[in-house]
């Protein structure tokens, strides 16, 4: 009997070690990136899309990648009506260029705004296996600041911020009209 007991003890607190995988799902929502809408200026709400557009972080040479497929420098252009760009998480202000037209042969017809970003962020505990991810809020007071570095004119006429908390990608948080 004292053997039963002594296995069933063993079994008992062998059982109790044991711990949940660490594993991260990959449905888990992570450090969200702001996400940007383009709409027609003549008609607000109507979406649109960008013709070539190249989004390139201050400092760096190349694109944002949004065509994992394609291993060309169109791998880092959208004709899309909606972008996700992410924001820094090691400072309170991200600076983008928007080349609008990138791939066009004729120079004259690539127009670039650039626009630095401001927010504050916050970390947010996720859980053990994920970690923690990052949201913003954009700056109450100008949360943008736009220039236009070729003096050619703003492609982007008018931005809007519709959502100042970034927690998620579900959402728009800028809308841009051209």
């Amino acid at each position: 009997m004292k053997k039963i007991i002594s296995l069933l003890l063993v079994f008992t607190f062998g059982l109790s070690s044991c711990e949940k995988d660490d594993i991260c799902d990959a449905n888990t929502p992570t450090t969200p990136r702001l996400v940007i809408a383009f709409y027609d200026i003549n008609n607000s709400t109507k979406p649109r899309n960008v013709n070539n557009l190249m989004v390139i972080g201050q400092g760096k040479t190349e694109g944002i990648i949004f065509n994992k497929s394609v291993t060309d420098t169109t791998k880092y252009v959208t004709n899309a009506n909606t972008v996700s760009i992410p924001l820094r998480t090691d400072t309170i202000s991200t600076i983008y260029k928007f080349v609008y037209n990138s791939l066009s042969p004729n120079a004259a017809a690539i127009n670039t705004d650039v626009i630095k970003i401001d927010y504050t962020h916050q970390n947010v505990y996720v859980s053990r296996a994920c970690g923690f991810k990052t949201t913003f809020t954009l700056a109450p007071v100008n949360p943008f600041v736009r220039t236009d570095p070729a003096g050619d004119g703003n492609w982007m006429q008018e931005i809007f911020v519709k959502t100042r908390n970034i927690e998620s990608e579900n959402e728009t948080h800028i809308q841009v009209y051209f």
